[in-house]
């Protein structure tokens, strides 16, 4: 089977082919015998976890002030329009009922 210039390339970036384009050859690596030992991981203290937070929550990308307004507009305004319609609904299917019901 013939391989194009791009499949060899990415064969070689994988190792699976020398330069010249010869199949490489692959050694098996021994991997030692049960689960691997598990490392010990040193817990940081209070101090240092408090540290960490801090400079990871200066990374966050913080809206300004005119974004939380504008997008709070937003959700107050689909807010009102959503309960409307389920009171509109709610009223409807109430008035169908009663009138299904009459006696």
């Amino acid at each position: 089977m013939g391989m194009n210039r791009q499949m060899k390339r990415q064969m070689q970036r994988q190792g699976q082919l020398s330069e010249d384009g010869s199949p490489a050859v692959q050694t098996r690596e021994r991997r030692p015998q049960g689960p691997a030992p598990r490392q010990q991981r040193q817990r940081a203290s209070a101090i240092q976890f408090l540290r960490d937070v801090r400079a990871e929550l200066r990374k966050v990308a913080w809206p300004t002030r005119g974004e939380v307004i504008n997008l709070s507009m937003i959700v107050l305004v689909t807010l009102i329009l959503l309960i409307g319609l389920i009171f509109l609904l709610d009223l409807a299917f109430a008035k169908a009922v009663l009138y299904l019901f009459k006696t």
